[in-house]
This record gives C-alpha cells, sequence and structure tokens, in this order.
C-alpha cells in the first residue's frame, strides 16, 4: 500500500493502516506508528501519566478532566483509566476528553490494544461500547465514574469549541515532522486558552519549534528525559503572566 495524503482522507472517516513490525498499526497516511515501538503502555506512563503529575493530582479532586489531541488506538485512555480505578475515591469523576481526525474502527482498536494483558479489561469495555462508525462526539459512559468523549475531526475545531477548564493534556498526535498542524502555535494557543489555572500538559515531542510554540502559547515548558532512551520530552504548566519564560 502507498502513502496516502491526510488531506484527502475526509475528517473523521477512517484512515488506511498498515500492521507493521510486530503486528503494531502504521498510519500510511502520516507515515508513522501509533505509538513507541518499544512499549507504548510504559511509555504512556512515563510521559503522559508522570509527565502531568498523574496519579498524584487526582488525590481529593471530585473532578478531573484531561484532554487528549490524538486518540488513535486508545492505548492512552484505556492505561489512564487503568490508573484511575486503582488510585480514585468513591464521588470523584473522570473526563476524558480525546480529538482525533481520523477514528479507528473497534476491531483495529481491539487489535492494536491486544498486545497489553494489563489492559484486557479496558479493551474489552471500550471496544464493547464503540460505534460501528465513530462520527461527529463519541460520548461513552464506561462506568459510574469515568466518561470518554472522542471528538472526530479536526482538532483546531474541536478545541475552539471544548467547554474550558481541562486540568491535563495529552499531546499525542503523529510525530512534529509529519503532522506539523497538531503542532502549531494556533492550536497549542487553544490548548493554553481552555486549560484551567495550573493545568498542565506533557508529550514525547522535544522538536525546538513545538517547544517555542508551546512557550508562546502561554506554558511554562520544562525538558526532562525521554521514554526509552528518547533524548527529551516536554512538560510544564499553564504560565502565570509574571512567568512566561523557559524553565
Amino acid at each position: 500500500m502507498t502513502d496516502v495524503n491526510p488531506d484527502q482522507i475526509g475528517a473523521g472517516a477512517p484512515q488506511p493502516l498498515e500492521w507493521r513490525d510486530g503486528d503494531m498499526p502504521y498510519s500510511t497516511a502520516f507515515g508513522d506508528h501509533f505509538y513507541c515501538q518499544t512499549d507504548g503502555r510504559l511509555e504512556c506512563g512515563h510521559v503522559f501519566l508522570a509527565g502531568n503529575g498523574l496519579p498524584e493530582r487526582w488525590n481529593e479532586r471530585q473532578t478531573f478532566l484531561i484532554g487528549e489531541l490524538g486518540f488513535g488506538t486508545g492505548l492512552n485512555f484505556a492505561e489512564t483509566w487503568r490508573q484511575w480505578k486503582l488510585h480514585r475515591a468513591d464521588g470523584q469523576h473522570l473526563h476524558f476528553i480525546s480529538f482525533e481526525l481520523h477514528p479507528m474502527r473497534g476491531e483495529e482498536i481491539g487489535r492494536a490494544l491486544s498486545h497489553w494483558p494489563e489492559i484486557d479489561a479496558e479493551r474489552e469495555a471500550l471496544t464493547s461500547a464503540w460505534p460501528q462508525a465513530p462520527d461527529g462526539i463519541v460520548e461513552l459512559d464506561l462506568d459510574a465514574q469515568t466518561t470518554l468523549s472522542v471528538v472526530c475531526g479536526h482538532a483546531l475545531e474541536g478545541v475552539a469549541a471544548a467547554p474550558p477548564g481541562f486540568d491535563a493534556w495529552y499531546l499525542d498526535g503523529f510525530a512534529p515532522s509529519r503532522n506539523s498542524d497538531m503542532w502549531s502555535e494556533q492550536l497549542m494557543r487553544l490548548v493554553c486558552e481552555k486549560s484551567a489555572a495550573g493545568g498542565t500538559f506533557a508529550t514525547y515531542a522535544a522538536a525546538g519549534f513545538v517547544r517555542r510554540n508551546l512557550i508562546a502559547a502561554g506554558f511554562a515548558v520544562e525538558r526532562r528525559k525521554g521514554f526509552a532512551g528518547k533524548r527529551e520530552m516536554l512538560c510544564g504548566a499553564k504560565a502565570s503572566p509574571d512567568q512566561r519564560t523557559d524553565q
């Protein structure tokens, strides 16, 4: 199968996939794997959970709102949900809102997530509830304390229309070199504007223009050691007006 121009695929439509390198999903439109080839689940813990100070920040919070750019296989959500169930208290609620241009089919999600027995329960619950033709906003109340919303379409439009008050962001689009729109200053500004005071972000990406766009958007940015030999990753928090410099 030859690579496909992502602009030629309608927003919300599934994208062509190949399964490569040990049955890993590979986007022919963006020329990239959907998750780290070393171990995507462990990368989620290192980058997105730890990078946003989770699960510690869940303590004593009645509600917590996570935003994600790029739902992909649902791996980050599944691992986050697993951790949430381990640490939550009665009465707490997690809302996870993800923005995805090309939602995968349920059977593709199931195949991708089947690599990790640790998230079998989350995979089965997610794929059982997943619509056959995801479109618009897919909203799933997966248990009494967990809601997943997947906004199908362009991230810029979806984030602009989203409610404010995000406590944490997972910035997990395809590599910046292959999907620069997902890392634009315009989108990063919206992400910052929609964040609560003290809201955080984390990303595996460390490209210079991504860091500069995050700083310009209003985040205080920190470099940390990346996952599995990757030199750096980025994380940070929404800066106060007197804090608009790189850390």
